[in-house]
């Protein structure tokens, strides 16, 4: 029995170490997918769909270290000295991660002002969710839940924003026919000197 198992158990190695390789593929910059930390839910896609993906996946993994802090120490304990380091550990952590989604996300919507006005303001947003994520004092429990989750809503609605004005402009740039593409993508010709 143990002769019939080795051949599995050398395949299973060779699978293995093959999988890594697999990961190794980026997403908004960042390794991906197995290891994609920062957009984990876009495999392959363009700036502004890792940007928008990182922008609800980093607020959310801030928001769960809040929860894990007010869990562990109470709603107003939950700010008081080190109880809250934790969560100012994730919001500085988030802040670098977005960097680079941030950069590719205004680079994509380039091709329309309004478009990175959109980009830029949800930046701003984004930034203040995080801040905002500390409990206030004479909070309900019930009214700290809404206002943390509140901001989804917002993002949502500039998210969808953006890609209205970056869809928008993309459809009034028409393509040039295959004939004339071609023609423009061929090197000209070098005249024959004359004799």
């Amino acid at each position: 029995m143990r002769v019939r198992a080795l051949p599995c158990l050398v395949l299973a190695a060779f699978a293995f170490a093959g999988a890594p390789a697999a990961a190794q593929k980026t997403v908004g910059g960042n390794p991906g997918p197995a290891n994609n930390y920062v957009c984990p839910n876009v495999d392959g896609a363009p700036g502004l769909d890792c940007y928008f993906d990182a922008v609800r996946h980093l607020y959310t993994m801030c928001r769960h270290v809040k929860s894990i802090e007010i869990i562990e120490w109470g709603h107003a304990q939950s700010q008081d000295g080190l109880n809250r380091a934790k969560s100012d550990s994730c919001v500085t952590k988030q802040r670098g991660n977005m960097t680079k989604p941030y950069q590719a996300a205004l680079k994509e919507a380039s091709l329309s002002r309004q478009a990175v006005q959109g980009v830029r303001s949800l930046q701003e947003a984004w930034l203040a969710s995080l801040d905002d994520l500390s409990w206030r004092p004479g909070e309900s429990a019930d009214d700290y839940l809404t206002r943390t989750v509140t901001p989804y809503v917002d993002f949502e609605e500039r998210i969808d924003g953006i890609q209205t004005i970056v869809d928008t402009v993309r459809a009034r740039v028409k393509p040039l026919p295959s004939t004339q593409a071609a023609a423009k993508s061929a090197p000209k010709a070098a005249a024959a000197p004359s004799k």
